[in-house]
């Protein structure tokens, strides 16, 4: 009986913590439990290689201030295999971790008075399954995720992120298109009317979309005019190319952060909001919280890392012998940063502030062009490397069934052409 006491007492105070001091909960025998065949179960048992059969099932949810071996004693498993079961998860899983509102599913055999199994669901995908049968035994797994191409048609009437939620679309999609198009298209400045194509992989769990996967391929329409962007590996490594092969990533992002809005463009004669003073204002002000990470918009070195009373906390990148930018009035620099530093485009290096000569958090983004300042919404960046012509027959062919889709009035222009110089018809 000592022995007992003092393994209870190890399991609830030094393997998995106790956040108040409890009741010790009351031993009871389990109640009988409905034997029915469940899918969810059937995937259990596909998943961790359980024996089929028709178990016995109670579901049930971990309870605030409620631990692994808690749940076990109200099911009458003895206290020697509660402790044995939770050496076993030592490697697997922290028990600790247990999360209030999480839920779990406990197996019976037929007939069985105790849980053969119980499978605790970490998120949405994986599952840990403890096994108190004969050869205890603790594994995490995960359900494979489907893979299923999916086709958005949006046309913005507020923002790209709120018009794909409210048409049932998932809004992450934004996300991917952002990317896509960083260098082509100010996603700050989305207008009404304009329209985004995509086919993207989703990936599916039990017919729910889990993720929006990568995209495959995408048009951005405004005016009657369409960029095109698709997807292709090239040297092992996948990039977005137009229907030309002309890659899409330029030398330069489109804007050093995301989500955002413009409060301030480039000027020669501002009225400065603090000194009220009007001078030149040659970069472009984006209001954004304070602490959204600010980027780099290409590669190149650190230059100046720095405070000064107009521009507060600032940073200077040289990217080659034409191209300079600065990122004035963050509330701190990136950690390891130092002049010198080789930072790649998109690399965090601080984050929005308000320091020095500021009304509030903004980031003041700069660029000068042969040391000469230039608007940084209008500057031309020359493109990264093209399809190669080695290549180019085997992306045209990739490309084709996205074209065809997002492109119908090409394909539809190419029919009638034919037709009208062959006269032969396709039905």
């Amino acid at each position: 009986m000592k022995k007992n006491i003092f393994i209870f007492l190890i399991i609830n105070v030094i393997v998995f913590g106790c956040t108040e001091r409890q009741k010790e909960p009351e031993i009871r025998s389990v109640t009988s439990v409905e034997v029915v065949r469940d899918e969810k179960v059937v995937a259990f048992c596909g998943l961790f290689g359980l024996p089929s059969m028709d178990y016995g099932i109670e579901n049930d949810v971990v309870k605030k201030n409620e631990n692994f071996a808690a749940i076990l004693q109200r099911r009458g498993l003895d206290y020697q295999l509660i402790y044995n079961i939770s050496q076993k998860a030592h490697n697997v899983f922290d028990l600790r971790k247990l999360r209030a509102g999480n839920t779990y599913t406990l197996l019976f055999t037929p007939g069985a008075e105790h849980p053969d199994y119980m499978i605790y669901e970490e998120n949405y995908r994986t599952h840990i399954c403890f096994s108190f049968t004969d050869s205890l035994w603790v594994t995490r797994s995960e359900f494979p995720l489907q893979e299923e191409e999916k086709f958005v048609d949006i046309t913005i009437v507020r923002s790209l992120w709120q018009d794909l939620e409210e048409a049932g679309y998932n809004p992450l999609v934004a996300n991917g298109l952002s990317e896509i198009f960083a260098w082509t298209v100010d996603f700050f400045g989305l207008q009404r009317g304009d329209n985004f194509k995509v086919c993207y992989t989703a990936y599916m769990l039990n017919g729910k979309e889990i993720e929006a996967g990568p995209v495959q391929a995408a048009s951005f329409t405004r005016s009657g005019k369409s960029q095109m962007a698709y997807r292709f590996v090239q040297d092992s490594i996948p990039g977005y190319w137009n229907q030309d092969g002309i890659n899409l990533q330029r030398a330069f992002l489109k804007a050093p952060l995301k989500y955002s809005r413009i409060s301030s463009g480039f000027s020669y004669a501002r009225k400065h909001p603090v000194t009220r003073i009007v001078r030149p204002h040659t970069g472009i002000d984006y209001a954004a919280p304070a602490g959204t990470p600010v980027m780099s918009i290409g590669e190149g070195v650190v230059v100046q890392r720095t405070y000064t009373r107009g521009g507060g906390n600032q940073v200077k990148v040289k990217h080659n012998n034409v191209y300079t930018t600065a990122y004035l009035h963050l509330s701190r620099f990136a950690k390891g940063l130092a002049i010198g530093k080789w930072v790649a485009q998109g690399e965090v290096i601080g984050y929005v502030g308000s320091t020095g000569l500021s009304t509030g958090p903004h980031l003041d983004f700069r660029v000068w062009k042969n040391n000469k300042p230039i608007n940084p919404l209008t500057m031309e960046s020359p493109p990264a490397d093209p399809v190669y012509e080695s290549n180019m027959e085997q992306f045209l062919t990739h490309i084709a069934p996205y074209r065809r889709h997002l492109q119908p009035e090409f394909y539809k222009k190419m029919a009638l052409e034919i037709i009208e110089f062959t006269g032969i018809r396709f039905y």
